[in-house]
């Protein structure tokens, strides 16, 4: 389909979009006035990671078009926990903690987006406002009727714990009801036409749709993007040594910005895209380059991405770090240190303790591999005592990608 509006073009040319609810309704209202819209996220921890970061960059591009986008932070559905893509329960929160969490993540969206009282400034909204206000009856008598649990069995985040036969709480089991009635809510509050998610949640966006339609007669849309994942097949976000946060506190800037610069070859093009504001054509140009020369794009990336969540002068701390770790053979100033002891340390205990390792038997297993290096020299043997001259230094290397200090205690 070919749009009008600027929000579904530029969504469109950047490949966010999957499905739409009404695509020709949706373009016809985004090119006459402006359109409040918003994405959901829970406060399960202090930081997002990466795997958020394609719905942040959606309402960053409502704001670019014109049009007004709601952060809705989940203080209240936190407590219920959204059955969707998990094979266990969630572990409960306190109210004190999922503040906290919420606090952490907003530092995040105050980077990305344009926070104030104009038409087109981005709010952050919590939906315990209101969710901590219903009475159970009162939710039962009206919301309830609007739902069929025959329907209900029939969503992938019910039906897949089910066929795994892994448990699901009735708590979670509430959680699309939940989340359909925000989308009613904010609609009535706050004016939102439009929910966007990943595509995982088009199902919990229709029934926020259907549910204000039975209940106010209301007209409100959807969009989803597509399940991302690296040209590899793996989950965007998730790498061997776990999440690759958001939030500076959660990963060091170093680390996030490795994450880009070390991206796979096939997804060049597609992370500019959705990940920067580099024009069209400039990425046009970057994902054809080839052979050693395709680096020079992922430097870009690395570097872009890492500005817009972490700032320019982390960006460029990173940028340098990797050059004179890589280029000069030197140990740059933004790599994670371990200090050392007057009686030395053992090899695998270093890898584990500078954060290479998640255990010293992951640890014992890469030092086996070959896969460990100090100095640049490989260490075959797990016993391996590390010293240290007083004042001196060392580099410790795991793989390719992975470079510390060691520095005497």
């Amino acid at each position: 389909m070919t749009y009008n509006s600027d929000l579904l073009r530029l969504l469109e040319e950047r490949g966010y979009i999957h499905q739409v609810t009404d695509a020709k309704g949706l373009d016809a209202l985004a090119g006459r006035q402006v359109v409040p819209g918003y994405i959901g996220f829970d406060a399960t921890a202090p930081s997002l990671h990466v795997g958020s970061l394609v719905p942040i960059m959606m309402l960053r591009r409502m704001q670019q078009t014109g049009h007004k986008p709601f952060v809705l932070m989940g203080g209240g559905t936190t407590k219920v926990g959204d059955p969707s893509g998990k094979d266990e329960s969630r572990r409960m929160l306190t109210g004190d903690t999922i503040r906290d969490n919420i606090a952490s993540i907003r530092t995040i969206f105050e980077r990305v987006l344009t926070f104030g009282d104009g038409p087109t400034d981005a709010v952050l909204v919590d939906n315990d406002e209101w969710l901590s206000q219903l009475g159970y009856i009162e939710l039962l008598r009206d919301v309830g009727p609007h739902f069929t649990v025959n329907r209900m069995l029939t969503f992938d985040s019910v039906r897949l714990r089910l066929d795994r036969e892994q448990p699901l709480t009735f708590l979670e089991f509430n959680y699309m009801i939940l989340q359909a009635y925000d989308f009613r809510e904010l609609a009535q509050r706050r004016g939102c036409r439009l929910q966007l998610g990943g595509s995982d949640q088009w199902g919990n966006i229709v029934n926020g749709i259907e549910l204000a339609r039975r209940m106010d007669g209301s007209e409100l849309f959807g969009l989803t993007t597509p399940l991302l994942t690296t040209a590899d097949g793996a989950k965007m976000g998730k790498t061997a040594a776990g999440a690759v946060w958001l939030n500076e506190d959660a990963l060091p800037a170093y680390d996030f910005w490795q994450y880009w610069r070390n991206c796979d070859d096939r997804d060049v093009g597609r992370f500019l895209r959705l990940f920067t504001d580099l024009p069209l054509d400039e990425i046009a140009r970057l994902e054809a380059l080839e052979g050693a020369e395709i680096n020079d794009a992922k430097v870009i990336l690395a570097d872009e991405v890492t500005k817009l969540c972490r700032g320019e002068e982390a960006a460029r701390n990173a940028g340098e770090t990797a050059r004179a770790t890589f280029a000069g053979g030197n140990l740059g100033g933004d790599l994670p240190v371990l200090m050392v002891p007057a009686e030395g340390i053992r090899i695998v205990s270093a890898c584990t303790e500078i954060g290479f390792t998640g255990s010293n038997g992951e640890a014992k297993r890469k030092v086996a591999e070959g896969a460990v290096r100090i100095d640049d020299s490989v260490v075959t043997d797990p016993g391996h005592l590390i010293t240290l001259a007083a004042g001196s230094t060392a580099k410790i290397s795991l793989g390719k990608k992975k470079h510390g200090i060691l520095q005497s205690g």
